[in-house]
């Protein structure tokens, strides 16, 4: 059994915070992912399943084999719930070798009816005991394909939910995503990625939308995310996207721009770890 690398989550108000990386994705092998954290100084990672492996690439060719994979995910192609069985195999493997160490989220098909879809996640996400529903991939211009979701995910108490915010994703979807979180405002919302090359409708619209949340990884510069804590303090979280990502950049890039103190302990975790009920 997998054994955290720091005291769990109980002592974040006696010693040390708690780091947590709130956006990753299964590694082939799990083994390079532990290293990863480790290297950063990270307690626990959410872990997202995933249907391309970048990390599995030995050369160009076979990194545009594992990317058109994520291409075809990310534009609602093989969106069925037998494309994402290998996915949740993975994933569940993973969680059962180091629950310690993962907090499991499960992403769902978003071609399916209302009702199948609200079976699928009290199945595959609550039913297999994951905390939340994600990373949602809804294609451009698309989401809001996501309110079904959205409705199961309150009926379940509110579960979070993680939605991809990099290309392709445009900013009228994240206006369609603000007004969503604000029809389920029970609902907590994170946008990924910091929404992409629409970083700074992100932060506005998170800023003025309550139940959203807005991650950090893959920023295209670095201002976007001093800004987005400026702007979020309470709200933002860091995460790495590993593989895509590494969380010793994503973390040195939270540290760079926040100075010891109450807010970079929220935006290594302690805002996740509050949104998980984890302390």
């Amino acid at each position: 059994m997998d054994v955290p690398r720091r005291i769990p989550a109980a002592r974040y108000f006696l010693e040390e915070p708690l780091i947590i990386d709130a956006h990753s994705h299964v590694h082939d092998p799990v083994e390079s992912h532990l290293t990863a954290l480790d290297d950063a100084g990270v307690d626990r990672a959410v872990l997202f399943g995933t249907r391309a492996h970048p990390e599995r690439a030995v050369d160009l060719v076979s990194l545009r084999r594992e990317m058109s994979v994520l291409d075809t995910a990310l534009a609602g192609g093989e969106n069925s719930s037998d494309r994402y069985r290998t996915a949740w195999a993975e994933l569940h493997q993973t969680l059962d070798a180091h629950p310690g160490r993962f907090i499991g989220f499960g992403s769902v098909p978003l071609n399916l009816p209302e009702h199948d879809l609200a079976a699928l996640i009290d199945r595959e996400v609550v039913g297999r005991g994951l905390r939340g529903i994600g990373e949602l991939t809804p294609p451009a211009g698309e989401a809001a394909r996501i309110e079904p979701v959205l409705a199961a995910a309150h009926d379940h108490g509110g579960l979070p939910v993680v939605v991809h915010g990099f290309a392709p994703t445009t900013a009228e979807d994240l206006r369609t995503l603000s007004r969503l979180a604000a029809r389920y405002p029970a609902v907590p919302l994170v946008v990924s990625q910091l929404g992409g090359m629409h970083w700074m409708d992100a932060i506005e619209l998170v800023r003025a939308t309550p139940s959203m949340y807005l991650e950090l990884s893959t920023a295209t510069v670095i201002f976007a995310v001093k800004l987005a804590i400026r702007e979020i303090p309470e709200r933002t979280l860091f995460g790495s996207d590993a593989p895509y990502g590494d969380p010793v950049l994503a973390r040195a890039a939270v540290e760079r721009v926040t100075s010891p103190g109450e807010v970079r302990d929220l935006v290594l975790g302690g805002n996740l770890g509050k949104l998980l009920g984890i302390f």
